[in-house]
């Protein structure tokens, strides 16, 4: 199938802003992942359904020495025909400007490590929808190996609706996103707690509809499995990655909540 060419030029930025400086660290991941989602009623005329959902995910991220981008490509394909996630990709592309590596000063304050400016893009491939999020990072002072970030961005809408063949285009909001991960031993075995919880603020669509407040977790519990049989630490990994979505794509009443099996190779 043909990546759509907006995810290309999605991929090209995230490759192009990360090459622009020697990464400091990097890591790029393959998922796969799959789990009964919910279709919401708006695709079937009210009916909200199940769908057996396979998700593959590249995944990357990376950081220099003003700070770090992370982007990710799904391709998402479920056993139900009526266009929604048959053979559809959806993209995410943050870039992290770090306020404190640009200035030379310690900007922390509290548990606060640091402070960045946040340049986000999001994009759909059959719903045609394209948003803009400017923002503000804060990083939080953890150890080392750890990562939490809580980001506080604007969500505007740039895409071209109806008219364009997609999606009723929608009014802006903004989004508060909390977002990390915590590496852990025990025993013998490695793990890893990765994630993210976002709240998006009500809208109204072109058609006058509401598109409700949605609350997205997608936490993930990983094993390392490469090190548990072959002693080859943080590349193979089997987990669960629990999806929980209140109204979800903004259907008000629509709450997903699933358990994915998720297999991850780090590249």
């Amino acid at each position: 199938m043909k990546l759509p060419a907006l995810f290309l030029n999605l991929l090209y930025l995230a490759v192009l802003t990360s090459s622009a400086h020697a990464a400091n660290w990097s890591a790029t991941e393959l998922q796969l992942t799959h789990g009964n989602l919910t279709t919401p009623g708006f695709i079937n005329g009210g009916e909200v359904r199940k769908a057996q959902t396979t998700l593959i995910t590249f995944q990357h991220a990376s950081g220099w020495d003003y700070g770090n981008n992370f982007f990710f490509i799904d391709y998402l394909d479920d056993d139900n025909d009526d266009g929604f996630n048959n053979g559809d990709f959806y993209g995410e592309l943050y870039l992290n400007f770090s306020l404190g590596s640009i200035t030379g000063k310690d900007l922390g304050f509290g548990p606060i490590k640091d402070v960045g400016l946040l340049a986000g893009l999001n994009i759909a491939g059959d719903a045609k929808s394209r948003k803009f999020l400017p923002g503000i990072r804060f990083s939080w002072d953890l150890p080392k190996g750890s990562v939490l970030n809580t980001d506080v961005m604007a969500y505007l809408d740039h895409s071209k609706g109806l008219a364009g063949g997609g999606a009723p285009a929608q009014t802006d909001s903004y989004i508060i996103d909390f977002n990390g991960l915590y590496p852990f031993q025990w025993g013998s075995q490695y793990f890893l707690i990765a994630g993210h919880i976002e709240y998006i603020g009500a809208r109204e669509n072109e058609l006058g509809g509401e598109v409700a407040e949605w609350i997205l977790a997608q936490p993930q519990f990983r094993w390392d499995l490469g090190h548990a049989l072959w002693q080859v630490k943080d590349q193979l990994y089997l987990g669960i990655e629990y999806q929980y979505w209140k109204n979800k794509l903004g259907e008000k009443g629509t709450t997903e909540s699933v358990p994915q099996l998720q297999l991850v190779w780090r590249l």
